[in-house]
């Protein structure tokens, strides 16, 4: 959505902060005071539901921004952003952000992109009913990966912070399937995983997983 001019811009509008690997970025129920503009690092958003469980939403990557749709609408926010790796984000308040859109004529793109994002949940909710679990894991992967290094020029990527308990949730399944599901992928030669680490090792084979149905 931003050229690399207005990016730059936007991230004058504030100032940089610093997030450790597991520290909450932004909380659910939070009031719609700031907006992060994610300069590096991985973040996942999560969903607090009434009864207790825990929601995966979606990945965030280098690009993202965090906390728009809370500031433009002056609702709680409605979902956690959680810092998987330690990442960097500019933190810009509200009404500057607010006025940065208005100059630059942004408000229309950014409701494109809440609908894009939409459209992700959509389709990952889908792929949660009818996907089998080593497919779903392979997209999963390959959406993270492609946050991690969007040109895709690495011939191996390590995904560093992401728990076997986090890879099951991202997939609906449980701790052991998940598990299952990791060694066909590494049986494969698509991966090799190590405590809180994933290699990517073959992305063309981690696609092949990915386009199966």
């Amino acid at each position: 959505m931003f050229s690399e001019e207005m990016w730059r811009e936007l991230r004058e509008q504030g100032v940089p902060r610093r997030f450790r690997a597991r520290t909450v970025m932004l909380r659910q129920g939070g009031a719609g005071t700031h907006v992060l503009a994610l300069v590096d690092g991985l973040a996942k958003v999560l969903c607090h539901e009434r009864d207790g469980s825990v929601t995966w939403l979606a990945f965030r990557g280098p690009g993202d921004l965090l906390g728009e749709v809370s500031v433009f609408n002056g609702t709680a926010r409605t979902a956690d952003v959680v810092a998987l790796s330690p990442c960097t984000a500019t933190v810009i308040e509200a009404e500057r952000f607010r006025r940065f859109v208005d100059r630059r004529g942004l408000a229309m793109a950014l409701m494109q992109q809440a609908q894009a994002r939409q459209r992700e949940s959509d389709l990952y909710r889908s792929e949660l009913l009818t996907l089998p679990l080593v497919v779903r894991l392979a997209r999963s992967l390959l959406r993270l990966s492609e946050l991690a290094a969007p040109d895709g020029s690495s011939p191996t990527l390590s995904l560093t912070g992401l728990t076997q308990e986090e890879i099951a949730q991202v997939i609906g399944v449980t701790r052991n399937s998940a598990g299952s599901g990791l060694r066909l992928l590494r049986e494969a030669g698509a991966l090799e995983t190590a405590r809180r680490v994933v290699v990517i090792k073959n992305l063309g084979t981690l696609r092949r997983w990915a386009a199966m149905s």
